[in-house]
């Protein structure tokens, strides 16, 4: 059972991780190219790391953001030819969403950008402890992102 002293150390062990997301979102920000913003990049890698298609509320959901909001991201993606909607073949309302070929561009060259950032990181940060917490850091992540369906 968890004493005050394990919610204190709970606590702190987010607050770090907070301010580390703030920090490194801000440096990585910097460093996207002019035309595509963080919100916009995580759309673009979301597809990379987790489908190749989506629909809006699919993406907002997994975002934490309203269907709005999502629409908004998706409609500029739209503009700049860095994701394709099209109507759902299956359902009359819905919207299918994939990133293009020029996306996939877009998002790699965003990554290539932060290269000197992850490379400076790593020069301070051996690269073997970051491989060693990242199991971690994963099973905590995949807890938060289950729990918040229940």
């Amino acid at each position: 059972m968890a004493e005050n002293k394990d919610v204190d150390l709970i606590f702190t062990f987010f607050n770090e991780m907070n301010i580390i997301a703030q920090l490194s979102s801000n440096a990585f920000d910097r460093t996207l190219p002019e035309a595509l913003n963080q919100s916009q990049f995580s759309v673009l890698n979301w597809f990379f790391r987790v489908d190749s298609v989506a629909t809006p509320g699919r993406l907002a959901t997994a975002f934490m953001v309203t269907r709005g909001a999502m629409t908004n991201t998706l409609k500029k993606l739209h503009e700049k030819g860095l994701v394709e909607i099209q109507p759902d073949e299956t359902s009359g309302r819905q919207k299918r969403v994939t990133i293009t070929k020029e996306g996939r561009k877009v998002r790699n060259a965003a990554l290539k950008s932060a290269s000197p950032l992850m490379l400076e990181l790593a020069e301070h940060f051996p690269v073997e402890d970051l491989e060693k917490h990242l199991p971690f850091l994963q099973a905590v992540r995949k807890f938060l992102d289950e729990s918040r369906y229940q």
